[in-house]
């Protein structure tokens, strides 16, 4: 007997792009690069042993010649060494710490999900980590066959977490891949061979440094470790918290003269701090045809002036970018200023580092960079791969002398210049007209001086930025505000605060009389001064300004302007705290205990709901009864006075009330409890219970519907006496009406009334019958008969004569 024949099963496919190579000779690849000389100069890229795909890559996005930086680093980072690797800006750091990734993982043949991890490339910012992705996509496509990924946070955390497991190659933020590599559970590290860390300095720095020490717990300790940025650190702690091996550092421009590119023309600008605002306008209205980016301090500066400008309309594109944009429109705005010809971005240090767009005319800083690496960084976003640009620093008066010797120190050749007093224009009174119209910008203003004060206020570098010797009262002013904000931290204001702290408790009326004999005075710094008002007048921007805001900004304006009754109770509080009697906002009724004479005067019901005082014989305390309080409060001392002072205090003291729900018709009941297995069980068996449960539910039931029958009959009755009221009035007025009022058919309503006590009657006789319609004023009382002559409607010309004619006689 033959046997049945038996089909084939076809073999499972598995995705090419997946699949090791084994058509490649790694042997041969891996002698080539241990090989290599360090130390000697290679120029092009086709001069070292790289793969296939790598050169094909290369080739494709048209890199050939190697820069400096990358024909020092690339040797020493295909054999394996840590490299701390420092250039200029635009000098091709990218390349070199990508091709070496890589061409290892393609030597270690690091492919496919069952290979796991086998690099990082972690960057300060999603702008950059983006851009070394797109870089790292355009020269591994032509045939690298590693799954690689972007982890920056603003996507699902679901959709990373399923594609961790599959990756090869991460790029990735601090922050994102911490939290992965915590939560994550699929998420294997233990096969990592090469960290990267892009603009190193920044990452290592305080931002970061936290994050960092928490992600290399998590990753294996023999690895390779590349560290790359234009300022690159040197410190002992910083090597030892990365556990470096013997690290190679590479600093191709160290000997150079200048610390920026040859092309890049530096200048710096002497511009009081009132007048940025304007220099700044009259600088983009006098180079419209032009790529300018523009740095300021702090997120709320970069709102506030992109929304002034675009009112005023300057006459070329505005863009503006910060930290607290979402992820979605910050790549809207990256990717419209890269493809703009003419456009100015105001934006924070956000872009200020690792950034490439091309062809940037101007870098503009407004606001003083922090330390001279961060003005190397924002300058590097101009002048890149050998092109010509121009960077322009405003520079307070107090900030001049620090600043030039830390950029003197950093080989940063820069060059003073002065603005022509005929070309630049004064905006102050069109920003404060703006400002009167619209709330919500002078609410940004606001905001916008708050942070650049307190950007200044936590600098490290006391010698450049003193607080003390900036006008920010006249900065205040060049934004359209009327004065300046309180700000909690300024040195005048904490010591008046912290006076009236420590001073005895006063009456209103005095505290008040103080406050008026102290205004106008000068503080001891002049830092934030009250100034009297000339001849007590008033004007109407004095006025607007003092208006509190009606709708969504009216909490918020308070806590930002000072007010001048207040005597500086409150003065330098900006987180709402409250230093007088009075909270600004929240209303705290004065308790009165006793017949103290410092408390409001309330009615004797509300004095009773509250709190009853009774004083002590001796004199030295006195005992306070709460309303839902068992025992009474004894009052000694002040701190215990202050109790009576606070309605949320006094809530502890009370006792607790019972919980209730409400159902649906408002009614509360008891809020239900479960009841214990032992308890349940001591009442019989649960079928007993079931069935008693239900015989008493029953029996409610049919209570209910009698009581809902009786009031169906009662309606009922109502109506039908109403309907036969109006018979009884219709027959009454009727002209010529037979039946009197008392002649009513009492057979017939005896046996309604027999009906509707049996309930047997139908639900239709309840309904009232349809009334008639009211005549008209036009209309004959009388009945019209057909026969009748009289009563037929006239339709003609005739029958109006002929009707006519019988009324004449």
């Amino acid at each position: 007997m033959a046997p049945f024949p038996t089909r084939a099963k076809p073999k499972p496919q598995r995705p090419n792009n997946k699949r090791k190579r084994e058509d490649i000779d790694i042997p041969a690849l891996q002698s080539a690069v241990t090989a290599l000389t360090p130390g000697e100069s290679y120029t092009t890229f086709s001069s070292l042993p790289l793969s296939e795909p790598t050169r094909e890559g290369l080739k494709a996005a048209h890199f050939s010649t190697l820069t400096d930086i990358q024909a020092k680093a690339l040797p020493l980072a295909f054999q394996g060494r840590d490299i701390l690797g420092a250039a200029k800006t635009g000098s091709g750091k990218t390349l070199a710490f990508l091709v070496p990734v890589l061409e290892n993982l393609y030597r270690a043949q690091c492919i496919g999900s069952d290979a796991g991890l086998g690099a990082m490339i972690i960057s300060p910012t999603r702008e950059l980590a983006i851009q070394i992705f797109e870089v790292l996509r355009t020269i591994g496509r032509k045939g690298h066959l590693f799954a690689a990924g972007l982890v920056i946070g603003g996507k699902s955390l679901k959709e990373e977490r399923d594609a961790l497991a599959r990756m090869n190659i991460v790029v990735c933020t601090p922050g994102r891949i911490l939290q992965h590599l915590s939560q994550t559970a699929a998420f294997n590290v233990e096969n990592l061979q090469m960290l990267v860390l892009d603009e190193a300095d920044r990452i290592l720095d305080m931002g970061f440094s936290r994050d960092l020490d928490a992600i290399i717990e998590y990753l294996p300790p023999d690895r390779q470790t590349l560290l790359f940025s234009a300022t690159q650190t040197k410190k002992v702690g910083d090597l030892a918290r990365l556990s470096l091996r013997d690290p190679e550092y590479i600093s191709v421009h160290e000997a150079a003269a200048s610390a920026t590119p040859k092309t890049l023309i530096q200048n710096y600008v002497i511009t009081p701090l009132p007048e940025k605002l304007d220099t700044l306008w009259s600088f983009i209205t006098s180079t419209k045809k032009a790529k300018i980016l523009v740095f300021l301090s702090s997120g709320k500066q970069v709102r506030f002036i992109f929304e002034v400008f675009r009112h005023m309309q300057p006459g070329i594109p505005l863009l503006h970018l910060h930290g607290r944009q979402k992820q979605t429109a910050r790549l809207d705005i990256t990717d419209r200023f890269r493809r703009a010809k003419d456009s100015c971005l105001f934006a924070t240090d956000v872009v200020a580092r690792g950034l490439d767009f091309p062809a940037v005319d101007w870098v503009v800083q407004v606001d003083c960079p922090e330390d001279a690496e961060t003005y190397i960084h924002r300058v590097g976003r101009t002048a890149r791969y050998e092109r010509e640009g121009r960077a322009v620093l405003f520079l307070d008066p107090s900030e001049e002398e620090g600043m030039l010797r830390r950029l003197e120190h950093k080989k940063v050749p820069i060059e003073r210049i002065n603005v022509r007093g005929k070309k630049q224009v004064k905006i102050g009174k069109q920003v404060q007209g703006m400002l009167f119209g619209d709330p919500q910008l002078k609410y940004l203003g606001q905001k916008a001086f708050s942070s650049y004060t307190r950007s200044l206020h936590v600098q490290r570098d006391k010698e450049v930025f003193d607080l003390q010797k900036y006008d920010l009262e006249g900065y205040a002013s060049s934004l359209g505000l009327p004065g300046a904000p309180r700000i909690k931290f300024l040195k005048a204001d904490a010591e008046e605060v912290k006076r009236l702290k420590n001073a005895p408790r006063k009456r209103k009326g005095e505290e008040s009389e103080e406050s008026e004999a102290s205004a106008g005075e000068e503080d001891e710094d002049g830092v934030v001064a009250k100034v009297e008002k000339k001849n007590g007048v008033r004007t109407k921007y004095d006025r607007m300004f003092e208006r509190k805001n009606q709708d969504v900004l009216a909490e918020h304006y308070g806590k930002m302007v000072k007010d001048e009754d207040d005597g500086d109770v409150n003065a330098g509080r900006l987180d709402g705290e409250q230093v007088g009697d009075e909270d600004l906002f929240d209303v705290k009724r004065r308790i009165p205990a006793g017949g103290d004479s410092s408390g409001a005067e309330v009615s004797d019901e509300e004095e009773e709901d509250v709190a009853v005082a009774v004083a002590a014989p001796n004199g030295t305390s006195r005992t306070v009864h709460l309303a839902g309080a068992k025992d009474p409060l004894i009052i000694d001392s002040k701190r215990r006075e202050k109790l009576l002072k606070s309605k949320k205090k006094l809530l502890k003291l009370k006792d607790k009330g019972s919980r209730v729900v409400f159902d649906d018709e408002g009614l509360p009941h008891q809020v239900y409890e479960l009841e214990d297995d032992d308890a349940f069980r001591a009442r019989g068996a649960a079928e007993d219970q079931r069935r008693a449960f239900v015989d008493a539910e029953a029996g409610r039931v049919a209570e209910e519907d009698i009581k809902d029958k009786a009031l169906a009959r009662e309606k009922k009755r109502e109506k039908r006496e109403k309907r036969k009221a109006r018979e009884r009035a219709a027959e009454d007025v009727e002209e010529g009406g037979e039946a009197e009022a008392g002649g009513e058919d009492a057979m017939a309503n005896f046996l309604a009334d027999a009906q509707a006590a049996d309930g047997s009657g139908s639900e239709d006789d309840g309904e009232e019958p349809p009334q008639k319609k009211a005549k008209k004023w036009f209309e004959k009382d009388v009945k019209r008969d057909e026969s009748d002559d009289e009563g037929r409607e006239i339709g003609t010309f005739d029958e109006l004569e002929a009707e006519a004619a019988k009324l004449l006689g």
